[in-house]
């Protein structure tokens, strides 16, 4: 498997060389893409990543440093599948848990050239605790966090998310309320791809620091990173060695 990062920033205004945050999983050919910051879908077709190969699409929650390139993506997979019509009959499930925000993104779609009608299906899905998609050998769990506090409706609206495929368990941190939030998801992860924008790397490395987690990667970096990041790199690796890393637009790892 290798993980494609397209965004690494978090809600900062625009910064040199890097965009809001969005990776995805590539496995059998195959996108299994989470966030969708700004720029996203450019980001990743200049890298060479096949747009047309995403499977599905999963929202942890609806600020716009997590969903300002969705209606891009999905506009861009509708244009490159005009020039080649490889789409057709193809589906595309999106997990978004506002209603509101998936409304909002289809309405502005909507007014674009064709009123926005597709070959492909795109399905949107909700999310709630537990096992949300489980398809291909690719099974993904959604983790209510605290990150918009807690709903007096009961309906959760921000998630950090599970992967499990070939044997490895990779962890999305989302953005969180607390760092306790991820507690439940990283017990034997191979990888921890963790937020940094409401947490600085060190105290990150000192919470997981005796956790089960195989290696962390710093994502939507915060201020700490933006301003220094091999010293941040330098501090967090003092605490737990060469298993951390500060991911950067256009990477590829393999996993």
């Amino acid at each position: 498997m290798k993980i494609h990062f397209f965004g690494t920033c978090a809600g900062t205004e625009p910064m040199p060389g890097r965009k809001h945050v969005s990776f995805a999983v590539e496995k059998d050919n195959k996108l299994y893409w989470f966030d969708a910051g700004e720029g996203c879908s450019y980001t990743a077709h200049l890298m060479g990543v096949d747009l047309q190969s995403v499977k599905s699409i999963f929202i942890s929650h609806s600020h716009m440093d997590h969903v300002g390139g969705l209606g891009n993506l999905l506009w861009n997979i509708r244009k490159l599948d005009s020039l080649n019509g490889r789409m057709a009959g193809k589906k595309i499930d999106v997990f978004i848990a506002n209603d509101r925000t998936w409304n909002g993104v289809m309405q502005l779609l909507s007014q674009t050239e064709g009123s926005f009608k597709t070959s492909f299906t795109i399905n949107r899905q909700g999310i709630s605790d537990g096992e949300i998609y489980n398809e291909d050998g690719i099974r993904v769990s959604a983790f209510h966090n605290t990150h918009l506090g807690t709903p007096e409706d009961g309906k959760w609206m921000s998630y950090s998310f599970l992967m499990e495929a070939e044997g490895k368990r990779i962890v999305f941190s989302g953005d969180l309320g607390a760092l306790s939030d991820i507690d439940p998801l990283i017990d034997n992860c191979d990888l921890l791809l963790m937020e940094t924008g409401h947490f600085s790397p060190e105290d990150v490395c000192s919470h997981i620091r005796d956790k089960n987690v195989g290696t962390l990667g710093f994502i939507h970096s915060g201020r700490h990173i933006l301003r220094d990041a091999d010293n941040e790199l330098a501090k967090a690796k003092s605490i737990l060695g060469d298993r951390v890393f500060i991911a950067e637009d256009a990477m590829t790892i393999e996993i």
